[in-house]
C-alpha cells in the first residue's frame, strides 16, 4: 500500500509538472467559422503537369532479396525543380522527375505557356545506364558559372550526373546538353537527396549528396543473387549503416561547359553523420559568419545540426545537440532523437535572427505515431557558435505535431502578408489492404534482424501504408498556432507526394507551388489568391566563365526593413528532400512603395553587406567583389 500510494504521488506530481509546461494541455483548434475567415485568404487552380506515360508502371524491378518488400522499395523517386531557363524572370520552367517511367524531363511549368517549347528528356547518353539505375532527383544549377543553368541528377544505382547547358541560355532541345560524370569512375551510390552551397566559404559552390542504400548495394538489379552489401537499416531508432554521404569541394576552371573540379571532403562528416540514412538536407547560416549550418534529417535515427567552422579548403563541423529536461522526452531533443527524418525548412519569424526549423516525421495516428518537429529559437546565433542549442522543440504547442507519413516540409507566403505559410508532403504506399499492424510488428521486434530484408513482412502492390493521407497546408493564426486548411483551400488531394517546389511561375508576384506525386500525375497549385505587392528578386553576381553573364549566388541573404512586416530569407533552393525551389528571394511588401533592405553574401574576397531599395515586381541584383549591390 505504502509503495502504492509512493506511485500515486510521483505521478501526481508528473501530470502537475506537464500540465504546467503545457505537454498535456489541450490546445484549441480553429473553429468552422475561423478556418474559413483564414483560407478565404487562399486559393489555388490545381493544373496538371504529367500524364501517365504508355509504358507507366507503380513498383520496381528489385533485387531478389527485396521482392518481398518491393512495395517499400518502391516509395522514393518522385522530384521537382523550378528554375528560368528562358530568361523572363521567373520561375516558368521544370525538371521533373517521373519514377513511372524513370524519366528526367524539362519542360514549361504551364502547358499553355505562349513561350513554351516540347518537353526535352535528360538522359546520360555516354555514360553507363541500365535498369538497375533511377534517378530520384534533379537539381537546376549554374555548374561550370558561365552564366547559364545546367542540371545535376542523382540517382539509385549509380553516382551523379552532371547535364552541362551547351546550347546557352534560352528554351533547352534536345541535344543541348552534355552528360558528364560527377565523379571518375562512376560508383554505385543509391542518392537519396542532393544540396548546394558554399560550404567552406571560398566563393565556389560545393555540393553535398546524400546517401541512403549502402555504397555499392544493387538495389534495382534482379540479377543481384549474390549481393552481399544489400542492407536495411541496423536499427529503428539508431541506424548507422547507409551509404555514405558525400561533400564535394567545387573549383571551377573558368572555362564553359566544363566541369569543376571536385576534391571530396566527406571525412569533416563525423562517422555517425557519414553513415547516416539521410533523407533530407538543409543549408542555412545561423551564427551570423556567412557559412551555412547544416541540418540533416536522418531516417530511422537521429538528425545532426553542425555548426560549420570551415576555412577556405578546409572544412570542419561541430555538430551540436540539445539538453534533455524534465519534461523532454529524449526522442523530441535535436541530436538525441529518434524518429524519421523526411524534411526540413526554415522560417523566420519576422526579421528574428534565428528561424524555426521544421522538420518532417512519421506522424500517423495509430502506427509509428512520432511527431513532426518545430524546433524554435530560444537563444541567440552568439549561443550556436559557441556550441549551445538555441532552440526549443514545440510543434505540438504550434499545432504542427501531427500530419501523416511526411516528406518534403517548405515555408513560403502565399498571400504575400509577410509571414510564412507551411507546405508539407504527405502519404507513403497507397493500396488496400492496411499492414500497419505488420509494420508495427517489425518496430517492435529486435534490432538485430532489422537489417535483414529476408525478416520483414510483405509490401507488395495493393498493400497500404499511410496512403491515403492528403498534404498538409500549415496557416498560422492570429494566436500564432497553425492549422492545416488544405481542406478547406481545396488542395487536400489523396495523391502520395515526395517533393515541394515553391516559385512564381507565371510573373504575377504570387507564390506558386509545384507537387510532385509518386506512382501518379504532378500538378502545379497555382496561386489565384487576391494579394498584397511583393519582389522577387534574382541575386546574381558576375559569372567567372561567361562573358557579360552573371550566375545566381547561392546563399546570399535578405533582411527587409519594412516598417510593419520585417522579414529575412536565404537563398539555399535545394534545401529538403527531392524539392528544389526557384532561386529567387519572394519578399511581401504590404502597403507597396519602396522599402530598404540589407543584403550579405559571401564570395572569394570575403562576407560583403550592402543596402538596396526594394521594389514591387522581379528584379535581380548584382552583387560585386568589391561589396556593392547594384539593381539591374
Amino acid at each position: 500500500m505504502r509503495s502504492n500510494a509512493r506511485q500515486v504521488l510521483v505521478s501526481a506530481v508528473i501530470v502537475a509538472l506537464c500540465v504546467a509546461s503545457g505537454v498535456l494541455v489541450a490546445r484549441p483548434v480553429p473553429g468552422d467559422a475561423e478556418a474559413a475567415a483564414l483560407a478565404a485568404r487562399f486559393g489555388f487552380a490545381a493544373e496538371p503537369l504529367n500524364s501517365a506515360p504508355a509504358d507507366a508502371r507503380r513498383e520496381r524491378v528489385v533485387a531478389p532479396d527485396l521482392h518481398k518488400i518491393r512495395g517499400w522499395i518502391s516509395s522514393v523517386g518522385a522530384a521537382a525543380a523550378l528554375s528560368d531557363l528562358r530568361g523572363q524572370g521567373w520561375a516558368g520552367d521544370l525538371c521533373l522527375v517521373d519514377p513511372r517511367d524513370d524519366s528526367v524531363t524539362v519542360r514549361p511549368v504551364r502547358a499553355a505557356d505562349p513561350g513554351g517549347y516540347p518537353p526535352v528528356r535528360l538522359t546520360p547518353t555516354g555514360l553507363p545506364f541500365d535498369r538497375t539505375m533511377a534517378p530520384m532527383g534533379c537539381v537546376p544549377l549554374d555548374v561550370d558559372v558561365d552564366g547559364d543553368t545546367d542540371h545535376v541528377v542523382h540517382y539509385w544505382g549509380r553516382s551523379p550526373v552532371v547535364f552541362l547547358n551547351t546550347r546557352g541560355p534560352g528554351a533547352p532541345v534536345a541535344g543541348g546538353h552534355r552528360a558528364v560524370e560527377l565523379i571518375t569512375p562512376m560508383a554505385v551510390w543509391n542518392s537519396g537527396t542532393f544540396n548546394v552551397g558554399d560550404v567552406d566559404g571560398d566563393g565556389n559552390l560545393d555540393l553535398l549528396v546524400g546517401n541512403y542504400f549502402p555504397d555499392g548495394a544493387r538495389v534495382l538489379d534482379p540479377t543481384a543473387t549474390d549481393e552481399t552489401r544489400m542492407q536495411m537499416q541496423d536499427s529503428m531508432s539508431l541506424a548507422r549503416n547507409a551509404g555514405t554521404n558525400r561533400l564535394l569541394l567545387g573549383k571551377p576552371t573558368g572555362r564553359p561547359d566544363e566541369l569543376p573540379t571536385y576534391t571530396d571532403a566527406s571525412t569533416a562528416l563525423s562517422r555517425a553523420a557519414a553513415g547516416s540514412w539521410t533523407l533530407a538536407t538543409g543549408f542555412q547560416d545561423l551564427t551570423g559568419d556567412g557559412l551555412p549550418e547544416l541540418y540533416q534529417a536522418n531516417d530511422f535515427g537521429p538528425d545532426q545540426l553542425m555548426v560549420n567552422r570551415s576555412t577556405p579548403g578546409h572544412v570542419r563541423f561541430a555538430e551540436v545537440r540539445g539538453e534533455r529536461d524534465m519534461t523532454s522526452p529524449k526522442s523530441t531533443v535535436l541530436g538525441w532523437d529518434s524518429f524519421k527524418g523526411m524534411g526540413v525548412t526554415f522560417t523566420y519569424d519576422g526579421d528574428a535572427p534565428l528561424p524555426t526549423v521544421v522538420v518532417s516525421n512519421i506522424t500517423t495516428p495509430f502506427a509509428l505515431h512520432e511527431s513532426n518537429f518545430a524546433f524554435t529559437p530560444t537563444g541567440t546565433p552568439q549561443d550556436l557558435a559557441a556550441g549551445v542549442l538555441p532552440f526549443d522543440e514545440r510543434a505540438e504547442e504550434l499545432g504542427l505535431a501531427r500530419a501523416g507519413w511526411c516528406w518534403d516540409v517548405r515555408g513560403g507566403d502565399f498571400d504575400n502578408d509577410g509571414v510564412d505559410e507551411i507546405m508539407q508532403a504527405n502519404g507513403f504506399l497507397k493500396g488496400e489492404v492496411d499492414r500497419w499492424p505488420l509494420l508495427q510488428e517489425l518496430a517492435m521486434g529486435n534490432d538485430d534482424l532489422l537489417r535483414h530484408p529476408a525478416f520483414w513482412p510483405n509490401f507488395a502492390p495493393g498493400d497500404d501504408l499511410s496512403g491515403h493521407e492528403p498534404n498538409r497546408f500549415w496557416v498560422r493564426g492570429p494566436d500564432g498556432r497553425y492549422a492545416d486548411l488544405a481542406a478547406p483551400t481545396g488542395i487536400a488531394t489523396g495523391d502520395n507526394t515526395r517533393a515541394l517546389a515553391h516559385g512564381d511561375v507565371d510573373g504575377d508576384n504570387r507564390l506558386d507551388a509545384v507537387v510532385a506525386n509518386q506512382w501518379e500525375d504532378s500538378v502545379l497549385l497555382r496561386n489565384t489568391a487576391s494579394t498584397g505587392p511583393a519582389a522577387d528578386l534574382r541575386l546574381v553576381r558576375p559569372a567567372p566563365a561567361g562573358r557579360d553573364a552573371v550566375t545566381d549566388v547561392i546563399g546570399a541573404q535578405v533582411r527587409l526593413h519594412h516598417p510593419d512586416r520585417p522579414q529575412r530569407t536565404q537563398l539555399y533552393p535545394a534545401n529538403g528532400h527531392t524539392g528544389v525551389s526557384a532561386p529567387l528571394a519572394h519578399l511581401a511588401l504590404p502597403g507597396g512603395g519602396t522599402t530598404p533592405a540589407t543584403v550579405t553574401w559571401r564570395d572569394a574576397a570575403g562576407l560583403h553587406e550592402a543596402t538596396v531599395d526594394v521594389r514591387p515586381g522581379h528584379g535581380t541584383i548584382l552583387l560585386k567583389s568589391d561589396g556593392t549591390a547594384v539593381a539591374r
